[in-house]
């Protein structure tokens, strides 16, 4: 096959995987009845004067499906913690105890799970779509190496091979989708 033609599949394989990493990152911050150090993940902190990851200032466990655990390095920390958890407005209620900071996750109603589902749904959609300009993408660039000499044979070998990415990863999506709906709605 022609070295442009295999370049331009390894690009579409590679620009489709990072939508799947992107797609498995956004659904890790969303909790489905578990505590996870990742739900507090986007929590920033001012850390002596500059915007810090929380994770860079502390140890964050979850001893247990409902707790998460926050032990701050420097235990000066612990008002600037609880205030940043408070202002990035997850609806945790941090209890603060002077060592270390718990967050009790409270349950998901039946409602919310739903919610939560259908987020999980339009985002899945919302990354099948970019699978599919990816997929576009590289048939163009397939289209303008056959006007540039490059064989029919092997522009339609290509697009086959394209279509097979394609498919493989919306079937990706599919199943990522529904181990996650699966995970939220388990009570």
């Amino acid at each position: 096959m022609h070295e442009d033609l295999v370049f331009v599949i390894e690009d579409t394989e590679e620009q489709m995987n990072k939508t799947i990493a992107h797609f498995i990152e956004s659904l890790s911050k969303i909790r489905a009845g578990k505590a996870s150090p990742q739900m507090i993940s986007e929590v920033y902190v001012d850390y002596y004067g500059a915007r810090t990851p929380l994770s860079q200032t502390s140890n964050i466990s979850s001893p247990d499906p409902k707790t998460i655990l926050i032990q701050p390095w420097d235990k000066s920390l612990i008002q600037a913690i609880e205030k940043a958890i408070l202002a990035a407005n997850l609806g945790f209620n941090p209890q603060n105890d002077g060592e270390v900071i718990r967050i009790n996750v409270p349950p998901l109603t039946e409602e919310r799970r739903k919610q939560l589902v259908k987020f999980v749904k339009d985002d899945a959609e919302t990354n099948k779509v970019s699978i599919r300009n990816s997929r576009k993408k590289a048939n163009e660039e397939i289209k303008a190496l056959e006007k540039g000499g490059v064989s029919e044979d092997e522009t339609k070998l290509a697009e086959t091979k394209v279509q097979d990415l394609t498919n493989n990863f919306i079937k990706r999506i599919d199943e990522i989708l529904l181990k996650k709906e699966q995970e939220i709605m388990t009570v």
